[in-house]
């Protein structure tokens, strides 16, 4: 529930502007704001009490790099933080929904078995998504958890450890217990060392929790150290929970860390249980709805006067006009609804999607909107990849899409014509060695070194031309999809580049980077995810074999002919990996391209 600000509230946290309350917590209060572009974040403060604690304020930020790293669909993602400011606090990307804990607690009650599963599939590829980042989130619970239309989000990872360092005041220590009561694991009870488990049985908790609406150790009436007592060294209750949700459960709820399953295991089972229909209940589909309508009223820009009249956001250079409100139903024909929320960041929190009929584990659909900025491309012409520059600061691929396709496919000529030629020298090499002249041997050797050295000299030239224009095509990818999707790209602008000529470095991070930019242009799960992994793999098999011994030297170099015929051989060899790398490179350069393109023609 967006609340007003109170008295004692800032107005202003650095670039953002502070427009209502969300709620607070142990660490501090948290609040609906304002970039200075019109995007809508959530905005937390920390206490007075934590950051007057130098050792808290380091491992905080320490805490905030680590998560930058998260990226995913199911999280909420950090975008800006200052933990040297007098009040420490952190912005992340607000998701338009209501907790866990409110849809079981007030909106609904417990959630049906086939919205649990969805939910848990959704927070097991949240952990992942955390865990993957060398993260533990620590306090996985119902409020930490939002219901949106197309799946849950995970928020508040990886900053509860900064908690681990506070020593005075009554403040925790490190091994001292950090969490919710009633949705801790037995290690975080006992203070132990925490490993990515704990997480596991606090997913447990949620789950029974969003089950049956009670807490599977029973609630802290009777105290919470008896209820911690309870998590410790006593069974869960989970009567009720039906197959094969109990099951899943019960393994989570383990109390040995080592024999839960993990993350992957648990993804595998939810796989062979996924339920079609619908993941949410109507009542709570209506409630998304009146949320999103809240949040419309709530979060006009406030006047320095006090003036709370909601006002309309002033265009700006390079972003669609602010759209018409829609017209109620029965009053005359007007414009359709907002834009989808990752369309334009002015109106991205309040729109909310009409109903489509949502099939669990598969990514929301959102109809075109009738609202059409009038710069974009329309119709057949929005089909083609980079047909046009977008309104929303998409830059076209088009044409360097278009050159490395026709690159790509000189590579793959040029690339069987060199094999051609190491098979004739190779046929010509296994013939000298029955040669009785030494003498015709070394002119033969003479004459295929020549041929050798201009090949080298026209490949080298094709593959620096082909690897420029690939770094043009990939850093106007990476923008767009950060265009798309702000704050989501793990790496800079300057590593989309760098990391394909940094030695080693770009055996893993390109892929980092292009698993980012392929999520946030085609959504989640990203259609065809297959083509990003068949063609790296294949990447990998060219450019592994340049750091094995074989390909240190040439073949004339050698100093026998039976040295000589290895290395030839070594090099056919390695011609067939660069061929289907270059057809995957062309389907891969293709699908990208393809669907940025689609997203800047939908406004997206």
């Amino acid at each position: 529930m967006i609340e007003p600000l109170r008295p004692e509230d800032p107005r202003r946290l650095g670039a953002y502007r502070l427009v209502g309350r969300l709620g607070e917590g142990g660490m501090g209060s948290v609040y609906l704001a304002r970039s200075e572009r019109g995007r809508t974040v959530a905005v937390k403060t920390i206490r007075s009490a934590f950051a007057a604690q130098p050792e808290f304020r380091s491992r905080f930020a320490q805490e905030i790099s680590t998560a930058r790293r998260v990226a995913g669909p199911w999280t909420a993602a950090v975008l800006d933080a200052d933990t040297e400011a007098a009040v420490p606090w952190l912005a992340t990307s607000y998701i338009a929904g209501p907790s866990l804990q409110q849809v079981v607690d007030t909106d609904y009650g417990p959630l049906p078995e086939h919205t649990v599963l969805t939910l848990a599939s959704g927070l097991v590829q949240a952990l992942q998504e955390i865990h993957s980042a060398g993260l533990i989130h620590r306090d996985l619970k119902p409020s930490n958890i939002l219901i949106t239309i197309d799946g849950p989000r995970v928020i508040d990872f990886g900053i509860a450890r900064a908690l681990d360092v506070l020593t005075a005041g009554g403040l925790t220590r490190t091994g001292a217990v950090v969490g919710s009561p009633g949705f801790m694991s037995p290690e975080q009870v006992r203070g132990q060392r925490l490993t990515t488990a704990s997480d596991i049985f606090c997913l447990g908790s949620v789950l029974a929790y969003a089950t049956t609406g009670t807490l599977p150790f029973g609630t802290s009436d009777s105290g919470g150290h008896a209820l911690m007592f309870r998590i410790a060294q006593e069974e869960p209750l989970l009567d009720g929970i039906p197959e094969p949700l109990r099951r899943l459960i019960a393994d989570c709820l383990t109390k040995d860390p080592d024999s839960r399953p993990t993350l992957a295991v648990l993804r595998q089972q939810l796989e062979e249980h996924r339920p079609a229909g619908p993941w949410l209940p109507g009542e709570v589909l209506a409630e998304l709805g009146r949320h999103a309508v809240r949040l419309l009223d709530s979060e006009g820009p406030e006047s320095d006067t006090g003036d709370h009249t909601r006002q309309p956001l002033p265009d700006r250079p390079g972003l669609p006009p602010t759209p018409p409100p829609p017209v109620p139903a029965g009053q005359g024909s007007g414009p359709a609804p907002y834009p989808p929320a990752t369309a334009h960041p002015q109106q991205a929190a309040g729109w909310a999607p009409p109903y489509q009929g949502y099939q669990a584990g598969q990514a929301y659909q959102t109809p075109a909107p009738q609202w059409q900025h009038p710069h974009l491309p329309q119709g057949a012409g929005a089909a083609a990849y980079g047909s046009s520059p977008s309104a929303y600061g998409v830059l076209p691929l088009q044409r360097f899409a278009r050159r490395l396709h026709w690159l790509f496919g000189l590579l793959m000529v040029f690339t069987v014509g060199s094999l051609a030629f190491h098979l004739a020298l190779l046929a010509d090499l296994q013939d000298m060695e029955s040669a009785t002249s030494y003498r015709n041997a070394v002119e033969r050797i003479d004459t295929w070194q020549s041929f050798s050295d201009v090949l080298g000299v026209l490949s080298g030239l094709l593959w620096l031309t082909v690897a420029v224009v690939w770094l043009l095509w990939f850093r106007r990818a990476r923008r767009n999809a950060e265009t798309f999707s702000p704050g989501r790209i793990r790496f800079g602008p300057a590593m989309a580049v760098g990391a394909w000529l940094i030695p080693f470095a770009m055996l893993w991070l390109p892929k980092q980077i292009t698993d980012d930019v392929w999520r946030a242009s085609g959504g989640y799960p990203p259609p065809g995810k297959g083509v990003v992994d068949l063609w790296w793999l294949l990447w990998l098999c060219v450019v592994v074999p340049a750091y094995l011994p074989p390909s240190w030297t040439t073949w004339y170099e050698t100093e026998t002919l039976a040295a000589a015929k290895f290395q030839v051989t070594w090099e056919s060899l390695l011609h067939v990996p660069v061929l289907l790398a270059a057809v995957a490179a062309m389907v891969f350069v293709h699908r990208l391209s393809a669907m940025q393109a689609a997203r800047a023609a939908n406004g997206a």
